[in-house]
Parts: C-alpha cells; structure tokens; sequence
C-alpha cells in the first residue's frame, strides 16, 4: 500500500510556522491550501482540493505529525495568539479615539475661555450666613 509522505510538512511547521494557521479547528497551510485535523489519540485526517488527500498517512507518521503539531501551537501559535490578545488591549477603536480627541478638544475649548469673576457678595448670597 502507499502512504503520504508528511515529512515536508513536519519540516514546514518548524522551519516556516508563519505558513500554517488554525481555521475553525483545523490546522491549515496557507501556501497549499491543506488543511489538518488531529484528535486527542493522534490520528489525522486529511483535507485537499488535489490527490493528497486519496493516500493515507503511515501510522508512525501520523503520531510524529501530531507531535510536530503540538509543539507548533504551543510554541508558535498559542504565543502568538496571547500576544495579539495582549496588543489588542491596547488597540485604540475609532469610536475611542474619538471619545478621547473630543475631550482633549472640549479641555481645550474651556481653558482658553476666560475666567469669568463672580464677585465675593454673590456667593454669600449663594451660601447664606447662619
């Protein structure tokens, strides 16, 4: 029987990570278009738009593509997405910035208002003596 060849792309996750992505639970490679699904036991079930998908994967292949592919999300990936999760804090939205340029702006306004004197008789007048 013959088996796919996975050694390339075993290669791929260590060498080019930046070419895979997760996409609704499947590992996908951006360059070829495959995607990968690995559950808990180590299996991986193949998807293509070409024949890479009509040979199956060798069983000592497939539990050393589940390894490399754990070590990808959790050296890679996962970092990855803690980072742009922790940037994202960070991240100014348009409606933000507005709200924060629309009070610098009215700051602004009122400093340059000049002061208006209320005279000493009008605030006792405000504050009645007992």
């Amino acid at each position: 029987m013959a088996y796919l060849d996975v050694s390339p792309m075993m290669i791929s996750l260590r060498t080019a990570p930046e070419d895979f992505e997760i996409s609704d639970g499947w590992l996908h490679h951006i360059p070829s278009r495959h995607d990968f699904r690995f559950d808990p036991n180590g299996s991986v079930q193949l998807r293509a738009q070409c024949d890479c998908a009509q040979l199956a994967i060798q069983a000592e292949q497939e539990r050393e593509l589940a390894t490399a592919y754990r070590h990808w999300e959790a050296h890679y990936w996962r970092p990855l997405q803690i980072n742009r999760e922790f940037a994202s804090h960070f991240h100014r939205s348009p409606l933000r910035q507005f709200l924060i340029d629309l009070t610098a702006w009215l700051q602004r306004r009122l400093q340059q208002q000049p002061q208006q004197h209320v005279p000493r008789g009008r605030m006792t007048a405000l504050h009645p003596a007992e």
